[in-house]
């Protein structure tokens, strides 16, 4: 049947070769969830035509070998009765029932037969669907503990880089108070040097020219060159 060709990969199914399969576990795992549901949906569906094949094919066998009983039976009483030859008949049609109740055993044993394999598919896709299930939150919980970890792991590379900054900063400081100070070392030296007398002359130098008028005044008056008033 075509449905047990559809669905033979279900049989096989292993769900810890599909899981290290996927990139995203906590999507994958929930879109194969939905998958197996609307597979088993399908199975269902065919397995209860299958099983009701099987049980249509078993009432088919029944029948016949009631039939065959039947008649086997109708075949002694015309024995008994002294009457061989509709002893003949129900026994002509005794085999004719058993050639067509030899096919029915065979069609009842391929509609068992498929029975029993959609049966086993259908417990085995609900069987994973339950352990899938069970295992999603465990995943799940995985999962966020590994991008818990991650966005952990971004924080502590930015923090490291921050740090990184913060002393290429302060070397930058180190070195820009240095470069200051050797300028104004610098400056300091290419200064002329201070004349401290030259600073002194002009101190002083009010001082002395006061100094010279008057004695040149004295001297004026010890020799009675002082000045004559106008007439």
């Amino acid at each position: 049947m075509g449905i047990l060709d559809r669905f033979s990969d279900i049989i096989k199914a292993n769900i810890n070769a599909l899981l290290d399969k996927m990139e995203d576990p906590e999507k994958m795992i929930d879109q194969y969830l939905i998958q197996m549901t609307e597979d088993l949906a399908e199975v269902k569906r065919s397995t209860a035509a299958v099983m009701a094949e099987e049980t249509r094919t078993k009432r088919l066998v029944d029948a016949n070998q009631a039939e065959i009983a039947k008649y086997e039976a109708f075949a002694k009483k015309a024995l008994q009765a002294g009457n061989e030859a509709d002893a003949r008949v129900f026994i002509a049609k005794k085999h004719e029932l058993e050639n067509v109740g030899a096919g029915l055993m065979t069609a009842y044993a391929a509609a068992h037969e498929n029975a029993v394999k959609m049966r086993q598919m259908h417990d085995k896709l609900v069987s994973d669907i339950e352990t899938l299930k069970a295992r999603r939150e465990m995943i799940r919980a995985k999962v966020a503990v590994a991008k818990t970890q991650q966005t952990l792991n971004q924080v502590s590379s930015a923090a490291a880089k921050t740090q990184g900054a913060m002393s290429a900063f302060t070397r930058m400081e180190e070195k820009a108070t240095r470069m200051l100070d050797e300028a104004n070392a610098a400056a300091e030296l290419n200064a002329a040097p201070v004349d401290e007398a030259k600073a002194l002359e002009e101190k002083y130098t009010g001082k002395d020219s006061a100094s010279v008028d008057e004695e040149l005044a004295k001297l004026k008056a010890e020799l009675g060159l002082g000045e004559k008033k106008p007439e």
